[in-house]
């Protein structure tokens, strides 16, 4: 005969205990695109303050900002 296993306990749903992984490099992008417009919800804000590296956040920004204003240059330039 079989000896039957013990039930496997199965963790709870929601925030993990152990070591969490930082954002994806699409999290960040959508971070830093949603911090830009300033609708950046408290969820994400939470996860890139405790998971998130600040200089990805930091050279993310900076790169997006960079971008914008070379598009706002070219727009300007094929308005004129």
């Amino acid at each position: 005969m079989a000896n039957p296993q013990p039930p496997v306990e199965q963790a709870p749903e929601g925030p993990r205990e152990g070591p969490q992984k930082p954002p994806s490099l699409l999290e960040v992008m959508l971070s830093v695109l949603a911090a830009a417009f300033g609708v950046q919800s408290r969820r994400n804000r939470e996860r890139d303050f405790t998971r998130g590296n600040p200089v990805v956040f930091i050279l993310a920004g900076l790169i997006f900002t960079l971008l914008f204003v070379l598009t706002l240059i070219g727009v300007v330039h094929l308005v004129l």
